[in-house]
């Protein structure tokens, strides 16, 4: 069985995620699976390069491969603040940049063989569809609020903004097959045991 943890901005799935890796279930994570592509597919980077420009890279500083990366998966250096610009200049340019990154990830995503991923525009990306169970991991608007201020230092107006980029959560709660409430104060580890037990899967 496959098995998405999703959830908004703040609410702390990537700590639930934790939580799952500590009882050995490994977790992947569709965010830093798209950095990593952009990173190191030629094709994907191709891609990116005849859609945004040549600006989307740089040269690289080093020809070695990094600890992370496979020799066969050469190296560039992405251009953070220059597909950041395309990307927030209008909805078509989103819309065109996760044409190539989403179905990228997916493939990869597939051809890990991992059953659990961690994904937080998991209906926004149709990645639904990839997975059997969907857990959407769920807190007070103001402790999202006040978790994203603190983790990312920005203002309140712009942790807002990016909320507003999002599903509302409760709409994610409506399709979604099981709820975790991480509010600071509910028991995580129970509401883990609940969702395992229910589906008979094992830590």
């Amino acid at each position: 069985m496959k098995v998405a943890i999703t959830g908004g901005i703040g609410s702390g799935k990537s700590f639930v995620c934790s939580l799952l890796k500590k009882r050995g279930i490994a977790v992947y994570d569709c965010d830093a699976a798209a950095k990593r592509l952009m990173r190191t597919s030629p094709e994907l980077q191709q891609q990116l390069i005849e859609l945004i420009g040549p600006e989307a890279y740089g040269a690289s500083k080093t020809s070695k491969p990094s600890k992370a990366s496979m020799p066969s998966e050469p190296s560039m250096t992405l251009n953070k603040a220059e597909v950041a610009r395309f990307l927030l200049a209008s909805p078509e340019n989103a819309q065109a940049l996760d044409a190539i990154v989403h179905p990228a990830v997916a493939r990869d995503f597939v051809a890990s063989g991992q059953q659990w991923m961690e994904c937080a525009i998991l209906y926004e990306s149709g990645f639904d569809r990839l997975v059997d169970k969907v857990i959407v991991v769920t807190a007070p608007l103001e402790v999202r609020i006040q978790r994203v201020m603190q983790r990312d230092s920005i203002s309140r107006e712009k942790t807002l903004e990016w909320m507003g980029r999002q599903w509302l959560q409760e709409e994610v709660l409506r399709h979604a097959d099981y709820g975790i409430v991480n509010d600071g104060n509910t028991d995580l580890d129970r509401q883990i045991d609940d969702f395992l037990s229910r589906n008979n899967v094992m830590s």
